[in-house]
């Protein structure tokens, strides 16, 4: 069995739900689940962490070990682990991480203005990885 990553995001933000497509699409070895953090699973994991309920301005990732990344820590980790070319996000370590998170919530904060409008639907099979 392979392990599994969860990518946890703001399921009403037409710029997350863009960024879950992306990594849906690009995610060769099948090794990403995601759930909303409005969802079942993201409202416990906000209450076991103890984080506001209704703050979803932050993208997380649990690993399969219950590590998690947030921000950009989760960004990077997320396209090292797509692989490719990807891969090179991990330059961005170099910075230091209060500089990349303030970058990170810079976007977060413009994430409305940043979404196309246009948020296609999974498929069938896309919702297979998809928590409640």
């Amino acid at each position: 069995m392979r392990e599994m990553y969860v990518l946890l995001y703001d399921g009403e933000c037409g710029f997350c739900n863009f960024w879950v497509n992306w990594v849906m699409k690009n995610d060769r070895k099948g090794i990403f689940n995601f759930a909303s953090l409005q969802g079942n699973f993201g409202q416990k994991f906000l209450t076991d962490k103890k984080l506001p309920l209704n703050r979803f301005n932050t993208l997380y990732l649990i690993h399969p070990d219950g590590k998690v990344d947030e921000k950009s820590n989760a960004v990077i980790k997320i396209c090292s682990l797509l692989g490719s070319w990807y891969k090179l996000a991990a330059v961005f370590k170099v910075l230091p991480k209060f500089l990349r998170d303030k970058i990170y919530d810079l976007v977060a904060k413009n994430r409305s203005k940043l979404a196309s409008g246009n948020c296609p639907l999974p498929t069938k099979e896309q919702r297979r990885m998809f928590l409640d």
